[in-house]
């Protein structure tokens, strides 16, 4: 078992009082399943959970997506700009 750097971004960072988490990562856990992590964690992150976006080790990825040890999971809520 290895760890997962977890980036929050935005909003998100607001919400949960921190841009960065370590945590342990379970063999096998997806991009998702990290996120649920997260999530309990911080349970005011819930409502922008059905918008987010992540990427895993800098390149975009879908929840099912296997994480590895060592790897960097961003969690990234909708932003907008002009």
């Amino acid at each position: 078992m290895g760890t997962v750097t977890v980036l929050l971004f935005a909003s998100l960072a607001e919400r949960a009082g921190t841009r960065r988490l370590e945590l342990p990562l379970e063999e096998g856990a997806t991009v998702g399943e990290v996120r649920d992590r997260v999530v309990a964690q911080f349970p005011q992150l819930a409502p922008a959970v059905p918008t987010l976006m992540y990427a895993l080790d800098e390149e975009y990825a879908r929840e099912d997506a296997p994480v590895r040890p060592g790897s960097t999971l961003a969690l990234i809520p909708p932003v907008s700009g002009g």
